[in-house]
């Protein structure tokens, strides 16, 4: 046990050394396995990687290390463009132990494409795990705003998991903005993407997140999750049949029932931490 921590230290430290002293990003290797519907990644070399990747798809279709089109790179923490896609430059910042950026950006022509949704998960020894961790899971379109998926934080020695209808990068950062506040931003997501809806589909998911929305605000946690967990199971019935729910390469088609999926999941991570963290 001594010698991979050692090990570990000595490289956390050279690429901080690497990462503080650049603002551009370094990239660094990675290792693709595919089995079934699940693709696990080794991020970094040698014996003690810098990150485990798993991607466990619900339903894919031409999944291999090529169509992922995965790639990593160590940031500066003083990138600019970077920190401007940030939600919050004081209240989410890069994690100097861990200022690993994961871009997922399958080709076009690679025959990548899904159903629903994917779990990911973002396994390092490079940070540590506690209860109610401020850790979370961040996603952004290439070039956009990042937002917190989070789904679930769990130790070993962090795992940062979240729920995503697409891809394409992905951070893990502290977040120290209010929970009240990030529940609003999640509901406000949620709505944004009701919207895109059919308009037959629309009234329905409104009114369960409507009803999620009124008990968060009565401090009713109990029925707000039930409400979520009833929105999430309308979205994965709806899938396919009233609902589009594939993601393809081609960027051709619109995932919405992943999208609600994703979005409720992580709405309800964020409901259960104000019940048991506070705001």
């Amino acid at each position: 046990m001594a010698k991979p921590t050692l090990a570990w230290k000595l490289f956390a430290a050279t690429a901080l050394l690497l990462v503080s002293s650049l603002a551009s990003a370094q990239s660094v290797p990675v290792s693709v396995t595919v089995s079934g519907d699940t693709a696990t990644v080794t991020v970094g070399s040698g014996s003690v990687p810098l990150a485990d990747l798993t991607l466990s798809f619900d339903d894919a279709s031409g999944l291999s290390a090529s169509s992922l089109g995965i790639s990593a790179q160590l940031v500066g923490l003083t990138d600019a463009a970077l920190l401007a896609r940030l939600p919050n430059l004081s209240l989410t910042q890069l994690d100097p132990a861990f200022p690993l950026l994961i871009t997922i950006e399958p080709p076009t022509l690679g025959g990548l494409s899904f159903h629903r949704s994917v779990r990911v998960e973002v396994h390092t020894h490079a940070l540590s795990y506690a209860p109610g961790s401020s850790l979370r899971l961040f996603k952004a379109p290439l070039g956009g705003a990042f937002r917190d998926i989070t789904d679930e934080v769990a130790p070993g020695s962090v795992r940062a998991r979240g729920t995503t209808g697409g891809f394409s990068q992905f951070l893990v950062l502290p977040d120290l903005r209010g929970t009240d506040a990030v529940v609003a931003q999640k509901i406000a997501w949620l709505r944004a993407r009701i919207d895109l809806l059919p308009a037959s589909e629309q009234a329905a998911f409104d009114l369960l997140l409507d009803e999620a929305e009124t008990a968060v605000a009565a401090e009713d946690y109990a029925d707000a999750i039930a409400a979520l967990d009833d929105f999430r199971s309308r979205a994965t019935t709806r899938a396919g049949l009233y609902l589009g729910d594939q993601w393809r390469a081609a960027r051709d088609l619109d995932n919405h029932a992943g999208e609600l999926i994703a979005g409720a999941a992580t709405l309800k991570f964020s409901v259960a931490y104000l019940r048991d963290f506070g705001p």
